[in-house]
């Protein structure tokens, strides 16, 4: 596992890295590598947004080259329209977004640690507002679905490892569990049509029986996370095409348990 000064330092180098374009303003740091760096340790992931000069967001987004720099990539996912999680062939996990300076203003998120900016950049567009959440228009796909699962197992067992053991059970057994839910349909015919639209948890055992009858190895309980992120991750790999530098990242962490 990385050491928090190795993620400390990886962010500087993505910092160069951005620099280096011509055409980025500025890196933010959030969470744990933002304002709250004394929480950091070997579990943690980095969190930051790339912030460029307007009309050059595409260039950011569909070519992570600048973000391979410091260390080649590995593993690859686009959670949203506005970026992605990633991990370094290193072990580095990370989660980003890149935004134009323009988009600040409409985006949520807590106040953190500007890293690197271009003597242009304003910094007083970094002050978090409160807005609305925004519409994430690649989810709900198969794809998407797949990724939040497999990355909600790293974090989630990084958590654990970290001593956290409820939100790490809720990213395992509950956050990763939803989206195996909502892959169901791509897996099972539903045996009978009364889906309640508001709740995919209802009648689900009779609906799909098949997959329901895998539910209590995914939800082992509080004290085996690491049993239930295994028995998800085997699910998952005999089914879907799970990339095989994530499938070994997660197994990784499963075998420091």
């Amino acid at each position: 596992m990385p050491t928090t000064q190795q993620l400390l330092a990886r962010l500087d180098e993505i910092g160069i890295a951005l620099r280096d374009t011509g055409t980025a303003l500025a890196l933010l740091g959030l969470g744990s590598v933002g304002i709250e760096t004394e929480r950091l340790d070997e579990y943690s992931d980095l969190d930051f947004f790339a912030i460029v000069r307007p009309g050059s967001k595409a260039r950011y987004i569909e070519n992570l080259d600048w973000l391979a720099i410091p260390c080649p990539l590995s593993y690859i996912f686009r959670n949203t329209v506005d970026g992605y999680k990633a991990l370094f062939e290193d072990g580095i996990f990370c989660e980003f977004a890149v935004f134009e300076p323009q988009e600040l203003r409409h985006i949520p998120f807590a106040q953190g640690r500007l890293v690197w900016k271009d003597a242009s950049f304003d910094e007083g567009l970094l002050k978090p507002q409160p807005v609305q959440q925004r519409v994430n228009p690649i989810e709900g796909t198969m794809e998407w679905h797949l990724g939040e699962a497999l990355t909600n197992l790293y974090v989630g067992l990084g958590r654990v490892h970290r001593g956290e053991i409820l939100t790490g059970t809720r990213f395992i057994q509950s956050y990763a569990v939803d989206h195996i839910l909502a892959l169901t349909k791509t897996l099972e015919t539903a045996q009978v049509q009364n889906e309640d639209p508001f709740n995919v948890e209802r009648r689900y055992e009779t609906r799909y029986p098949q997959v329901a009858r895998y539910l209590p190895s995914f939800i082992q309980g509080y004290e085996h996370n690491v049993e239930s992120a295994l028995a998800i991750l085997d699910f998952l790999t005999q089914r879907f095409d799970v990339q095989p530098t994530m499938r070994s990242a997660i197994q990784e962490l499963c075998a420091h348990h």
